[in-house]
């Protein structure tokens, strides 16, 4: 006994030793992160945050350092943040002049670095760019790696189909050269080279053999950059101007040639979604937001056309707002297509301002119009999204939408079936319930039930609540069925002890998960807790117990409807000599009340259940 007790103080001594020092590796560690914050200046910049390894898990920007990092400290987080600044073992930041360098920043260190709990950003190296060549008599091609050697570089382009579009449209309308011989000024005076089968078919025009002038070549280059950064109907006033010269010249093949161009181009420009001559070059950004994740369209319009839309998913990590999300993959999108607007069009005020870039969120007007079809843009790619998921793997949703339930709710398991209940009364008289059933988070109407209350007198919610549950569970424990792994309650506090009070009856109490939904705040109650829960509005887990809330409210009210109806034709209008069941639903149909038809007209009678049936009950009530 005695050998016992010893070994159980040493226990208890290793026990209170390893809390001591942890509590003083917390202190200290809470010490060296204070100590950190304490010289971080009130200024825009970048953080990031580094774990026991030194690995960076999280890069953030701010227009004041000091304020954004300390809140990580001081404010109620939620779950994902608080394992996040559980997780941090070192601070350190960097200063820049504006907050567009730190967004800018934030962005390229995202890339860099990849941080765990960071909204992941995709590289550039995925696009191809059209390269105009710095060399005599540039080439113009595709590519997907930059070499910074003096070549312009236009795009990315998020679509390669847009891009050999507008390739296929230079090659029309310009000659421009395809081989790779050097041509220099001096090569080409020593007749290096010949002209190949291009200069034959019409492709070219010989600038090896010094068949053309360079300033003519540079003329198709100029025309050419103005295409492709959208400026077509520049080009388009050009020729015209061009043409008119030729003509008045009389030099009508060479005026014919432009003539031919100019309809190529319109027919290119009347493609291009033309959305409005006022709106000249702008960006235009909407967000669809589906809990989980984001999806973001980005259209690019110059003078009036879209010639550029590219669509992105942002995945949250830490319950990122919308604004948050929406700064985040515009600072992407314009980094990385390279774009120079200065008017963005937005749905809403992002959380940054960019110097010399008007922010605009339109309420009407043809930018109100662009808006939304970039919002129709982002809608289909998130549906899109998702149905690609769904074919590779059908059950993906479902899975994630019932561990995310599971985790908010803390359950022991995913719940595959979920019961619904709510009950119904009209003053008290014809009470019902309705239960609705879900099977991996849809809607499963085989086991949806009507119950018709039996042992409750008067308006009582939760003595029939209590019943129901009783009654449903009684069943399924005597016919050996399987019990649902989550049970909702439509209602509050009382409904949900009055249903716990069955189940501990029944001694499932702790078997089962049971809440209840209160419709005024959408509050989460479990059984002996008065603090309620609130989920996150944008959660899928919310949505999911409003859906199955709502059903078994639909659900309910129609079988109540069916009680009420039954109920009041029996005991008014059938108790008239002569009206029968059929009669008397008619006149209900129509008439919706037995008040509304006593002092209805014996011709309106007549009309719905003819004029003998009609004679029957308009003197009824005329007697009455």
């Amino acid at each position: 006994m005695g050998c016992l007790d010893k070994t159980f103080r040493n226990r208890i001594k290793t026990f209170f030793a390893s809390l001591f020092y942890g509590i003083m590796e917390f202190t200290d560690k809470n010490k060296h992160l204070q100590d950190k914050i304490a010289v971080i200046p009130n200024n825009p910049g970048v953080y990031q945050y580094l774990d026991e390894k030194g690995i960076i898990i999280y890069v953030g920007k701010a227009k004041d350092l000091r304020k954004r990092v300390m809140s990580y400290f001081s404010k109620q987080q939620t779950g994902k943040l608080r394992v996040l600044v559980r997780r941090i073992h070192d601070i350190k930041f960097i200063v820049v002049d504006s907050e567009t360098d730190a967004l800018l920043l934030e962005n390229n260190l995202i890339k860099k670095f990849q941080p765990r709990y960071n909204v992941l950003l995709k590289d550039d190296k995925t696009f191809p760019w059209i390269c105009i060549k710095n060399e005599p008599f540039p080439r113009i091609f595709s590519t997907r790696n930059i070499i910074h050697d003096g070549s312009s570089y236009y795009g990315p382009y998020a679509s390669v189909k847009m891009m050999n579009t507008l390739l296929d449209l230079i090659r029309q309308l310009y000659p421009v050269r395809s081989c790779s011989l050097n041509l220099k000024p001096q090569f080409i005076a020593q007749n290096k080279f010949k002209v190949c089968l291009e200069y034959h078919i019409g492709n070219c025009k010989g600038p090896c053999e010094g068949l053309q002038t360079e300033a003519e070549y540079e003329n198709m280059i100029k025309h050419i950059r103005e295409i492709i950064k959208g400026n077509i109907q520049m080009v388009i006033r050009q020729m015209k101007s061009l043409m008119m010269d030729f003509a008045e010249k009389m030099e009508f093949e060479k005026a014919q040639a432009i003539k031919e161009k100019i309809e190529i181009l319109e027919r290119y420009r009347s493609k291009s979604t033309i959305v409005s001559a006022t709106v000249h070059d702008v960006d235009v950004f909407s967000l669809v937001d589906n809990g989980p994740s984001v999806f973001v369209n980005y259209l690019k319009v110059i003078e009036g056309a879209i010639v550029q839309s590219h669509s992105i998913e942002l995945k949250r990590k830490l319950d990122e707002s919308a604004q948050d999300l929406l700064t985040l993959a515009i600072i992407d999108i314009r980094n990385r297509l390279e774009s120079s607007s200065n008017e963005i069009i937005l749905p809403m005020k992002p959380s940054f301002e960019l110097e010399n870039v008007k922010l605009t969120i339109p309420q009407k007007g043809d930018k109100k119009h662009l808006l939304d079809l970039s919002e129709r843009n982002a809608r289909h790619f998130g549906m899109e999204t998702e149905k690609r998921r769904s074919l590779i793997d059908p059950e993906r949703h479902q899975k994630r939408i019932l561990n995310q339930l599971m985790k908010d709710l803390r359950m022991p398991v995913a719940p595959k079936t979920i019961e619904c209940f709510d009950n119904s009364n009209f003053q008290g008289d014809y009470p019902v319930a309705a239960m609705v059933q879900f099977v991996n988070a849809k809607p499963n109407k085989k086991g949806y039930r009507h119950y018709n209350i039996k042992t409750v007198e008067g308006p009582n919610d939760f003595a029939s609540m209590e019943e129901i549950i009783y009654r449903r569970y009684k069943r399924l424990l005597d016919e050996e069925k399987p019990l649902p792994e989550l049970i909702v309650i439509d209602g509050g506090k009382g409904q949900l002890s009055a249903a716990v009070k069955s189940l501990e009856k029944l001694d499932l109490r702790g078997k089962i998960t049971i809440i209840g939904i209160a419709k005024r705040l959408e509050e989460i109650y479990f059984p002996g807790d008065s603090m309620p829960l609130y989920i996150d509005k944008r959660s899928e887990s919310l949505k999911l117990i409003q859906q199955l809330r709502d059903e078994a409210h639909r659900f309910g009210i129609t079988h109540h409807r069916k009680q009420f109806e039954k109920g009041v034709i029996k005991s008014e209008l059938t108790a008239i000599d002569g009206v029968g069941y059929s009669t008397a639903q008619k006149l209900l149909w129509k008439f919706k009340s037995v008040k509304k038809i006593s002092t209805t007209s014996l011709e309106e009678l007549s009309s719905v259940i003819g004029k003998a049936k009609a004679e029957i009950v308009f003197q009824h009530f005329q007697q009455q």
